[in-house]
């Protein structure tokens, strides 16, 4: 049997190659283990996403963990990644596990583990879990019954779209939003988030709402060249879409465009949202982003005065600052953020309503609302290019970033560096780059900021030039 590890959010592999019922049992056997070590009366909450036998593989971890003496509450039908997180916690179970390759593409599945308090599990248990894993799953699943472990008690089904939707109800103005002249749309890139929007919100536009485990071929991560059927769809509604929501395969990320069909990124959606929180609802606490997250939401938490703290990539780095502190919002580049009042858990679908919500309740277009972000931070565009290299090329670029060997990328003078996870050069004008290798393929992750895109594309063109010296 082949080794199983953990990365950054999780066990993935490609199914029927790695991913098959004896290593999703495997990992469950660990699983029921750690729970019992650490728990007096352990209970799991286990959900699915839309992929491929993703009601097989979460039958089989509720198989194996019920009758190894664990209490399941099992999901029925697909459900997102962030619905779990809230089951685990509103269920105060000791764990929440979600079958989901998240945004990978489609031959892709996985094992996310939950935190009690409703986030990722953190990396010290994970890692607890991972060593637990035997070389071999030495269990007949043939003769574990679903039903009596059902007739016993030890699982029990679940609604957990149900409940998320009355937390929906209970935290957002859902008259004001579904009774504004406001036109939405919501491309849902044919994952787990496509029913709870249809009842959340059934007037507005849909895309993408239809179960295909095949995801039409596209990995259901929502960025913008995944999304261009979205983009034109609100392009051509010539400004009757207003504003356009996208989530990933098990809606824990956001994509966001406005009414021209334009993409707005995570550094503006966060921008956004803490503007919100601290103007309109009044909120505050420390802002925790991941080292690639753009340096103006700095300056927007001195503006405000708020705490602010940059961690390593990865959500579970961000969740373990958000369970010990008080914390107003983390976020992530990639388009996973939380924010105070719901779960320490990245949920694309919640980001979405509190945009709309502070849309309806401002009278303010999306377009208006980044305007006046500029007025605090000042104007700045994004834009991120992977380099697909050698793994002797990466390596030998990144050793040059270690050796402190970039004094400029042509004529770009480094006034600064840091280097929390990867490193960031910066230039003169708030302009910066920064560089930092994939851990698990041979591609180099580049992303550049400046006041427009021209100018943040002609940084990337400048950096990637310096590599080949």
């Amino acid at each position: 049997m082949s080794k199983i590890k953990f990365g950054t959010d999780g066990w993935r592999a490609i199914i029927a190659k790695d991913y098959t019922v004896d290593n999703v049992a495997r990992v469950s056997i660990a699983t029921a283990t750690w729970l019992k070590h650490n728990f007096k009366k352990p209970s799991v909450v286990i959900g699915h996403d839309c992929r491929f036998a993703g009601e097989m593989f979460a039958d089989t971890a509720a198989r194996i963990i019920a009758n190894a003496g664990v209490k399941v509450f099992l999901a029925k039908g697909f459900v997102t990644t962030p619905m779990v997180s809230l089951g685990t916690l509103k269920q105060k179970a000791s764990l929440g596990i979600v079958i989901t390759a998240s945004h990978n593409p489609p031959s892709y599945n996985g094992f996310k583990l939950k935190g009690s308090f409703g986030g990722p599990l953190l990396p010290k248990e994970i890692q607890e879990v991972e060593d637990l894993i035997p070389d071999s799953n030495n269990i007949n699943l043939e003769i574990i019954d679903l039903k009596k472990l059902v007739d016993k008690g030890m699982v029990e089904y679940i609604d957990l779209e149900t409940m998320y939707v009355n937390h929906v109800e209970a935290n957002f103005d859902m008259e004001a939003i579904r009774n504004s002249k406001l036109n939405f749309a919501f491309d849902a890139m044919y994952g787990a988030g496509q029913n709870v929007m249809r009842r959340l919100l059934p007037n507005i536009d849909f895309l993408h709402c239809e179960h295909n485990p095949g995801f039409d071929g596209i990995a259901p991560e929502p960025i913008h060249r995944n999304l261009l059927e979205f983009s034109e769809m609100i392009r051509l509604s010539e400004g009757e879409i207003n504003c356009g929501l996208a989530v990933d395969g098990d809606a824990d990320r956001i994509g966001l465009y406005n009414s021209s069909g334009e993409f707005v990124d995570s550094h503006h959606i966060i921008l956004l949202l803490i503007k919100y929180l601290v103007e309109v609802k009044k909120l505050n606490g420390k802002v925790v982003n991941a080292f690639s997250v753009t340096p103006k939401v700095k300056k927007m938490c001195d503006y405000y005065g708020l705490d602010y703290q940059v961690t390593s990539i990865g959500f579970k780095y961000i969740a373990g600052v958000m369970v010990k502190e008080d914390v107003l919002l983390g976020g992530e580049e990639s388009g996973g953020i939380a924010v105070k009042g719901h779960i320490p858990e990245r949920d694309g679908i919640w980001m979405g309503m509190i945009i709309w919500e502070y849309m309806v309740k401002s009278g303010k277009t999306l377009e208006q609302l980044i305007q006046d972000v500029y007025k605090i931070v000042g104007e700045f565009k994004f834009e991120r290019i992977d380099l697909h290299l050698t793994e002797a090329e990466k390596q030998r670029i990144m050793k040059k970033c270690a050796s402190n060997s970039y004094k400029k990328f042509m004529d770009l003078e480094v006034r600064s560096v840091e280097d929390v996870d990867g490193y960031k050069y910066f230039f003169d004008n708030d302009e910066w780059v920064m560089i930092r290798p994939s851990g698990t393929e041979p591609v180099l992750r580049t992303y550049a900021e400046a006041a427009n895109t021209a100018a943040a594309f002609k940084i990337l063109e400048k950096t990637h030039s310096e590599f080949k010296k």
